[in-house]
Protein backbone atom coordinates (compact mmCIF):
# COMPACT_ATOMS: atom_id res chain seq x y z
CA UNK A 1 0.00 0.00 0.00
CA UNK A 2 1.61 3.47 -0.86
CA UNK A 3 1.18 6.70 1.36
CA UNK A 4 -0.70 8.21 -1.51
CA UNK A 5 -3.41 5.77 -0.20
CA UNK A 6 -3.76 6.24 3.60
CA UNK A 7 -5.65 9.44 3.31
CA UNK A 8 -8.23 8.57 1.21
CA UNK A 9 -9.23 5.30 3.30
CA UNK A 10 -9.78 7.81 6.27
CA UNK A 11 -11.76 9.81 4.78
CA UNK A 12 -14.30 7.19 3.61
CA UNK A 13 -14.05 5.75 7.40
CA UNK A 14 -15.00 8.81 9.21
CA UNK A 15 -18.78 8.76 8.03
CA UNK A 16 -19.42 5.16 9.88
CA UNK A 17 -17.44 6.42 12.89
CA UNK A 18 -19.76 9.43 13.39
CA UNK A 19 -22.91 6.70 12.69
CA UNK A 20 -21.63 4.61 15.81
CA UNK A 21 -21.01 7.58 17.89
CA UNK A 22 -24.42 8.96 17.30
CA UNK A 23 -26.04 5.20 17.94
CA UNK A 24 -24.51 4.77 21.04
CA UNK A 25 -25.87 8.35 22.17
CA UNK A 26 -29.45 7.43 21.50
CA UNK A 27 -28.78 4.10 23.43
CA UNK A 28 -27.60 5.55 26.63
CA UNK A 29 -30.21 8.10 26.50
CA UNK A 30 -32.96 5.80 26.30
CA UNK A 31 -31.58 3.38 28.79
CA UNK A 32 -31.16 6.69 31.24
CA UNK A 33 -34.58 6.95 30.75
CA UNK A 34 -35.43 3.23 31.23
CA UNK A 35 -33.67 3.39 34.27
CA UNK A 36 -35.27 6.25 35.69
CA UNK A 37 -38.98 4.38 35.57
CA UNK A 38 -37.86 1.65 37.14
CA UNK A 39 -36.48 3.83 40.52
CA UNK A 40 -39.72 6.05 40.43
CA UNK A 41 -41.55 2.47 40.52
CA UNK A 42 -39.58 1.56 43.10
CA UNK A 43 -39.98 4.18 45.04
CA UNK A 44 -43.93 4.43 44.85
CA UNK A 45 -43.81 0.79 45.58
CA UNK A 46 -42.04 1.58 49.06
CA UNK A 47 -44.21 4.27 49.70
CA UNK A 48 -47.19 2.33 49.88
CA UNK A 49 -44.96 -0.14 51.95
CA UNK A 50 -44.37 2.43 54.75
CA UNK A 51 -48.04 3.45 54.05
CA UNK A 52 -49.33 0.46 55.35
CA UNK A 53 -46.50 -0.51 57.77
CA UNK A 54 -47.71 2.73 59.45
CA UNK A 55 -51.54 1.96 59.82
CA UNK A 56 -50.40 -1.43 60.86
CA UNK A 57 -48.76 -0.12 63.99
CA UNK A 58 -51.74 2.45 64.86
CA UNK A 59 -52.49 1.71 68.72
CA UNK A 60 -55.98 1.55 68.05
CA UNK A 61 -56.24 -1.02 65.63
CA UNK A 62 -56.34 -4.64 66.71
CA UNK A 63 -53.44 -7.06 66.42
CA UNK A 64 -53.95 -9.37 62.96
CA UNK A 65 -53.22 -12.77 64.98
CA UNK A 66 -53.44 -11.79 68.46
CA UNK A 67 -54.49 -15.06 70.59
CA UNK A 68 -56.70 -13.50 72.29
CA UNK A 69 -59.02 -13.51 70.00
CA UNK A 70 -58.64 -16.77 68.90
CA UNK A 71 -62.62 -18.36 68.54
CA UNK A 72 -64.06 -14.65 69.28
CA UNK A 73 -65.68 -14.43 65.42
CA UNK A 74 -67.68 -17.62 66.36
CA UNK A 75 -68.52 -16.48 69.51
CA UNK A 76 -69.10 -12.79 68.91
CA UNK A 77 -71.63 -14.45 65.91
CA UNK A 78 -73.20 -17.38 68.42
CA UNK A 79 -74.23 -14.24 70.39
CA UNK A 80 -76.03 -12.29 67.77
CA UNK A 81 -77.85 -14.98 66.46
CA UNK A 82 -78.97 -15.73 70.16
CA UNK A 83 -79.92 -11.97 70.62
CA UNK A 84 -81.63 -10.64 67.58
CA UNK A 85 -81.66 -14.41 64.86
CA UNK A 86 -79.10 -12.89 62.89
CA UNK A 87 -77.58 -16.12 61.05
CA UNK A 88 -75.14 -14.44 58.43
CA UNK A 89 -72.28 -14.63 60.69
CA UNK A 90 -72.50 -17.96 61.40
CA UNK A 91 -73.12 -19.04 58.22
CA UNK A 92 -70.24 -16.90 57.00
CA UNK A 93 -68.00 -18.83 59.79
CA UNK A 94 -69.30 -22.03 58.02
CA UNK A 95 -67.89 -20.36 54.36
CA UNK A 96 -64.44 -19.54 55.90
CA UNK A 97 -63.27 -21.60 58.87
CA UNK A 98 -62.10 -25.09 58.23
CA UNK A 99 -63.04 -26.05 61.82
CA UNK A 100 -66.58 -24.78 61.79
CA UNK A 101 -67.72 -26.74 58.49
CA UNK A 102 -70.67 -28.14 60.61
CA UNK A 103 -72.34 -25.07 62.53
CA UNK A 104 -75.23 -25.03 60.21
CA UNK A 105 -77.23 -27.53 60.68
CA UNK A 106 -80.03 -28.98 58.23
CA UNK A 107 -83.09 -28.44 60.32
CA UNK A 108 -81.93 -24.55 61.01
CA UNK A 109 -80.59 -25.44 64.35
CA UNK A 110 -77.01 -24.59 64.93
CA UNK A 111 -74.50 -25.81 67.48
CA UNK A 112 -73.40 -24.14 70.29
CA UNK A 113 -70.21 -22.44 70.46
CA UNK A 114 -67.38 -24.39 72.23
CA UNK A 115 -67.15 -21.99 75.08
CA UNK A 116 -71.14 -22.71 76.04
CA UNK A 117 -70.90 -26.11 75.58
CA UNK A 118 -67.95 -26.52 78.03
CA UNK A 119 -69.42 -24.63 80.41
CA UNK A 120 -72.75 -27.42 80.09
CA UNK A 121 -70.53 -30.27 80.25
CA UNK A 122 -69.00 -29.21 83.35
CA UNK A 123 -71.92 -28.79 85.04
CA UNK A 124 -73.35 -32.25 84.24
CA UNK A 125 -70.28 -33.84 85.47
CA UNK A 126 -70.50 -31.62 88.95
CA UNK A 127 -74.10 -32.86 89.90
CA UNK A 128 -75.02 -35.41 92.14
CA UNK A 129 -75.53 -37.58 89.01
CA UNK A 130 -74.14 -41.78 88.57
CA UNK A 131 -72.55 -40.23 85.67
CA UNK A 132 -69.93 -39.15 87.55
CA UNK A 133 -68.98 -42.86 88.41
CA UNK A 134 -70.22 -44.97 85.40
CA UNK A 135 -68.80 -45.65 82.26
CA UNK A 136 -69.41 -42.52 79.74
CA UNK A 137 -69.09 -43.28 75.57
CA UNK A 138 -69.15 -40.55 72.77
CA UNK A 139 -71.23 -42.49 69.51
CA UNK A 140 -71.97 -41.01 66.47
CA UNK A 141 -74.83 -43.88 65.77
CA UNK A 142 -78.51 -44.19 67.35
CA UNK A 143 -77.61 -46.81 69.55
CA UNK A 144 -74.21 -48.23 71.33
CA UNK A 145 -74.02 -51.85 71.52
CA UNK A 146 -71.69 -53.30 74.63
CA UNK A 147 -70.60 -56.82 74.36
CA UNK A 148 -70.49 -59.07 77.40
CA UNK A 149 -68.49 -62.71 78.06
CA UNK A 150 -70.43 -63.76 81.52
CA UNK A 151 -69.62 -67.31 80.95
CA UNK A 152 -66.44 -69.41 81.58
CA UNK A 153 -64.84 -71.45 79.63
CA UNK A 154 -64.67 -74.96 80.32
CA UNK A 155 -61.90 -77.11 81.51
CA UNK A 156 -61.01 -80.26 83.00
CA UNK A 157 -57.45 -82.67 84.05
CA UNK A 158 -56.34 -85.53 81.79
CA UNK A 159 -53.23 -87.36 81.46
CA UNK A 160 -51.62 -87.88 78.13
CA UNK A 161 -53.24 -91.11 77.18
CA UNK A 162 -56.99 -89.93 77.97
CA UNK A 163 -58.44 -88.39 75.29
CA UNK A 164 -59.91 -84.70 75.78
CA UNK A 165 -63.48 -84.15 75.47
CA UNK A 166 -64.84 -81.40 74.25
CA UNK A 167 -65.88 -78.42 77.41
CA UNK A 168 -68.11 -75.87 77.49
CA UNK A 169 -68.20 -72.79 75.12
CA UNK A 170 -68.25 -69.46 76.61
CA UNK A 171 -71.32 -67.42 76.01
CA UNK A 172 -71.03 -63.55 75.16
CA UNK A 173 -74.38 -61.43 75.46
CA UNK A 174 -75.09 -58.43 73.16
CA UNK A 175 -76.58 -55.22 75.09
CA UNK A 176 -78.44 -52.38 73.14
CA UNK A 177 -78.10 -49.12 74.64
CA UNK A 178 -80.11 -46.89 72.31
CA UNK A 179 -79.91 -42.80 72.83
CA UNK A 180 -82.69 -40.84 73.31
CA UNK A 181 -83.49 -36.87 72.73
CA UNK A 182 -83.34 -35.11 75.80
CA UNK A 183 -84.48 -31.52 76.20
CA UNK A 184 -84.81 -28.08 77.56
CA UNK A 185 -87.26 -25.31 76.36
CA UNK A 186 -85.96 -22.11 78.43
CA UNK A 187 -87.04 -18.47 77.21
CA UNK A 188 -86.20 -14.93 77.89
CA UNK A 189 -87.73 -11.64 76.64
CA UNK A 190 -86.60 -10.10 73.41
CA UNK A 191 -86.00 -6.78 75.82
CA UNK A 192 -83.60 -8.83 78.12
CA UNK A 193 -81.70 -10.17 75.00
CA UNK A 194 -81.02 -6.81 73.67
CA UNK A 195 -79.50 -5.33 77.15
CA UNK A 196 -75.95 -5.80 76.44
CA UNK A 197 -75.15 -6.15 79.85
CA UNK A 198 -77.05 -9.73 80.18
CA UNK A 199 -74.77 -12.34 79.66
CA UNK A 200 -77.15 -14.54 77.86
CA UNK A 201 -74.62 -16.94 76.99
CA UNK A 202 -74.42 -17.78 80.47
CA UNK A 203 -77.59 -17.69 80.99
CA UNK A 204 -78.75 -20.10 78.23
CA UNK A 205 -75.90 -22.81 79.82
CA UNK A 206 -76.83 -22.66 83.25
CA UNK A 207 -80.95 -23.40 82.51
CA UNK A 208 -79.87 -26.28 80.00
CA UNK A 209 -77.05 -27.65 82.44
CA UNK A 210 -79.92 -27.45 85.55
CA UNK A 211 -82.22 -28.90 83.40
CA UNK A 212 -80.47 -31.47 81.44
CA UNK A 213 -78.67 -32.40 85.07
CA UNK A 214 -81.87 -33.48 86.70
CA UNK A 215 -83.65 -35.16 83.74
CA UNK A 216 -80.26 -37.17 83.65
CA UNK A 217 -79.90 -38.17 87.13
CA UNK A 218 -83.50 -39.72 87.64
CA UNK A 219 -83.36 -41.42 84.38
CA UNK A 220 -80.37 -42.85 85.27
CA UNK A 221 -81.75 -44.44 88.39
CA UNK A 222 -85.38 -45.07 88.25
CA UNK A 223 -85.65 -44.90 84.05
CA UNK A 224 -88.22 -47.01 82.40
CA UNK A 225 -86.40 -47.08 79.25
CA UNK A 226 -89.62 -45.38 77.15
CA UNK A 227 -87.79 -42.43 75.27
CA UNK A 228 -85.25 -42.55 78.38
CA UNK A 229 -82.91 -44.23 79.70
CA UNK A 230 -83.03 -47.30 81.44
CA UNK A 231 -81.99 -46.92 84.97
CA UNK A 232 -80.74 -49.38 86.99
CA UNK A 233 -83.62 -49.68 89.46
CA UNK A 234 -86.01 -50.65 86.86
CA UNK A 235 -84.50 -54.07 86.29
CA UNK A 236 -85.71 -56.61 88.01
CA UNK A 237 -83.79 -57.99 91.40
CA UNK A 238 -84.11 -60.97 92.88
CA UNK A 239 -82.40 -62.27 96.37
CA UNK A 240 -78.49 -62.61 95.69
CA UNK A 241 -78.58 -66.20 96.88
CA UNK A 242 -80.69 -67.13 93.48
CA UNK A 243 -78.92 -64.51 91.30
CA UNK A 244 -78.82 -64.90 87.80
CA UNK A 245 -77.96 -62.86 84.79
CA UNK A 246 -80.35 -60.74 83.85
CA UNK A 247 -81.58 -59.59 87.52
CA UNK A 248 -80.04 -57.39 90.23
CA UNK A 249 -79.02 -59.43 93.35
CA UNK A 250 -80.10 -58.08 96.74
CA UNK A 251 -79.33 -58.42 99.99
CA UNK A 252 -81.76 -57.55 102.93
CA UNK A 253 -81.37 -55.40 106.22
CA UNK A 254 -83.17 -58.16 108.13
CA UNK A 255 -84.79 -54.70 110.09
CA UNK A 256 -87.99 -53.68 108.22
CA UNK A 257 -87.21 -49.85 107.65
CA UNK A 258 -84.03 -50.05 108.74
CA UNK A 259 -80.50 -50.57 108.54
CA UNK A 260 -77.42 -51.77 111.03
CA UNK A 261 -73.67 -52.32 110.72
CA UNK A 262 -73.88 -56.19 109.99
CA UNK A 263 -76.31 -55.19 106.79
CA UNK A 264 -74.00 -53.01 105.20
CA UNK A 265 -70.76 -55.33 105.51
CA UNK A 266 -72.83 -57.87 104.23
CA UNK A 267 -73.95 -55.97 101.36
CA UNK A 268 -70.15 -55.25 100.68
CA UNK A 269 -69.37 -58.28 100.39
CA UNK A 270 -72.17 -59.49 98.36
CA UNK A 271 -70.43 -58.18 95.35
CA UNK A 272 -67.55 -60.15 93.76
CA UNK A 273 -63.95 -59.10 94.53
CA UNK A 274 -63.63 -58.34 90.95
CA UNK A 275 -65.64 -55.42 91.16
CA UNK A 276 -64.70 -54.35 95.12
CA UNK A 277 -61.62 -52.78 94.47
CA UNK A 278 -63.89 -50.29 92.36
CA UNK A 279 -67.17 -50.16 94.60
CA UNK A 280 -68.81 -46.86 95.11
CA UNK A 281 -72.34 -46.66 97.36
CA UNK A 282 -75.09 -44.85 95.76
CA UNK A 283 -77.80 -43.90 98.07
CA UNK A 284 -79.92 -40.27 98.38
CA UNK A 285 -79.22 -37.55 101.75
CA UNK A 286 -81.80 -38.81 104.24
CA UNK A 287 -80.58 -42.70 103.93
CA UNK A 288 -77.15 -41.03 104.45
CA UNK A 289 -77.65 -39.36 107.39
CA UNK A 290 -79.54 -42.69 108.80
CA UNK A 291 -76.51 -45.21 107.85
CA UNK A 292 -73.66 -42.48 108.91
CA UNK A 293 -74.71 -42.94 112.66
CA UNK A 294 -73.99 -47.03 112.32
CA UNK A 295 -70.78 -47.96 114.31
CA UNK A 296 -69.16 -51.52 114.79
CA UNK A 297 -68.63 -53.57 117.63
CA UNK A 298 -65.41 -51.13 119.10
CA UNK A 299 -67.88 -47.86 118.59
CA UNK A 300 -66.07 -46.85 115.90
CA UNK A 301 -68.03 -45.09 113.13
CA UNK A 302 -68.51 -46.90 109.84
CA UNK A 303 -68.67 -43.76 107.76
CA UNK A 304 -65.71 -41.43 107.44
CA UNK A 305 -65.57 -37.79 105.74
CA UNK A 306 -63.38 -37.17 103.22
CA UNK A 307 -59.71 -36.09 103.73
CA UNK A 308 -59.70 -33.17 101.67
CA UNK A 309 -61.93 -30.96 100.17
CA UNK A 310 -64.16 -32.03 97.93
CA UNK A 311 -63.59 -35.62 98.17
CA UNK A 312 -66.29 -37.95 98.66
CA UNK A 313 -67.04 -39.68 101.93
CA UNK A 314 -66.25 -43.03 102.83
CA UNK A 315 -68.25 -46.05 104.24
CA UNK A 316 -66.44 -48.84 104.98
CA UNK A 317 -63.12 -47.16 103.22
CA UNK A 318 -65.54 -47.03 99.74
CA UNK A 319 -67.35 -43.56 98.51
CA UNK A 320 -70.50 -42.57 98.64
CA UNK A 321 -72.38 -40.79 95.76
CA UNK A 322 -75.38 -38.78 97.18
CA UNK A 323 -78.00 -39.15 94.50
CA UNK A 324 -81.20 -37.50 95.91
CA UNK A 325 -83.09 -39.49 93.31
CA UNK A 326 -82.73 -43.04 94.58
CA UNK A 327 -85.62 -44.00 97.32
CA UNK A 328 -85.69 -43.19 100.95
CA UNK A 329 -85.33 -45.53 103.59
CA UNK A 330 -88.43 -47.46 103.90
CA UNK A 331 -90.13 -51.09 104.31
CA UNK A 332 -88.56 -52.88 101.62
CA UNK A 333 -87.17 -50.16 99.76
CA UNK A 334 -84.20 -50.64 97.46
CA UNK A 335 -82.14 -47.61 98.91
CA UNK A 336 -78.54 -48.07 98.82
CA UNK A 337 -76.66 -49.67 95.81
CA UNK A 338 -72.59 -50.41 95.95
CA UNK A 339 -71.23 -51.89 92.86
CA UNK A 340 -68.74 -51.24 90.49
CA UNK A 341 -70.64 -48.66 88.10
CA UNK A 342 -67.97 -48.33 85.65
CA UNK A 343 -68.20 -51.56 84.32
CA UNK A 344 -72.25 -52.13 85.59
CA UNK A 345 -73.39 -49.41 84.16
CA UNK A 346 -72.60 -47.25 80.48
CA UNK A 347 -73.85 -44.07 79.50
CA UNK A 348 -73.86 -43.20 75.67
CA UNK A 349 -74.27 -39.89 74.16
CA UNK A 350 -73.85 -37.89 70.97
CA UNK A 351 -71.38 -35.28 71.93
CA UNK A 352 -72.89 -32.62 70.26
CA UNK A 353 -75.23 -29.70 71.89
CA UNK A 354 -78.09 -28.02 69.32
CA UNK A 355 -79.81 -24.73 70.08
CA UNK A 356 -82.44 -23.77 68.18
CA UNK A 357 -83.75 -20.00 68.44
CA UNK A 358 -87.65 -19.94 68.44
CA UNK A 359 -88.70 -15.88 68.20
CA UNK A 360 -92.37 -16.76 66.99
CA UNK A 361 -94.24 -19.47 69.52
CA UNK A 362 -94.24 -17.38 72.65
CA UNK A 363 -93.74 -13.92 71.57
CA UNK A 364 -92.86 -11.42 73.05
CA UNK A 365 -90.17 -13.60 74.47
CA UNK A 366 -88.00 -16.25 72.50
CA UNK A 367 -87.57 -19.65 72.83
CA UNK A 368 -84.53 -21.26 72.87
CA UNK A 369 -85.09 -24.90 71.85
CA UNK A 370 -82.09 -27.02 73.38
CA UNK A 371 -81.44 -31.15 72.40
CA UNK A 372 -78.94 -33.92 73.55
CA UNK A 373 -78.96 -37.46 72.43
CA UNK A 374 -78.32 -40.02 75.05
CA UNK A 375 -78.62 -43.28 76.46
CA UNK A 376 -77.93 -45.46 79.21
CA UNK A 377 -78.33 -48.88 80.56
CA UNK A 378 -77.27 -52.03 83.21
CA UNK A 379 -74.35 -53.31 81.10
CA UNK A 380 -72.87 -56.16 83.63
CA UNK A 381 -75.69 -57.47 86.03
CA UNK A 382 -72.85 -58.55 88.41
CA UNK A 383 -71.72 -55.70 88.98
CA UNK A 384 -74.37 -54.06 91.20
CA UNK A 385 -75.54 -55.10 94.49
CA UNK A 386 -78.70 -53.55 96.36
CA UNK A 387 -79.74 -53.28 99.63
CA UNK A 388 -83.46 -53.70 101.02
CA UNK A 389 -84.86 -52.38 104.06
CA UNK A 390 -86.66 -55.33 105.05
CA UNK A 391 -86.74 -59.09 106.86
CA UNK A 392 -86.65 -60.98 102.80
Amino acid sequence: MSKTDVPALTGEGVPLVQEVKQAMTGFVHEFKGFQDDIQLKLQQQEERLTMLDRKSQIAARPHLAAAIETGAPHQKAFNAYLRSGDDDGLRGLELEGKSLSTVVNSDGGFLVDAQTAEAVKSVLHSTASIRSIASVVNVEATSYDVLIDHADVGAGWANETTPTAETGTPQIDRISIPLYELSALPKASQRLLDDSAFDVEGWLAKRIADKFARAEAAAFINGDGIDKPKGFLDHPVVDNDVWAWGNLGYVTTGIAGDVDGDAIVELVYALGAQYRANGSFVMNSKTAGQIRKLKDGDGRFLWSDGLAAGEPALLMGYPVLIAEDMPDAANDSYSVAFGDFAAGYTIAERPDLRVLRDPFSAKPNVLFYATKRVGGDVSDFAAIKLLKFGTS
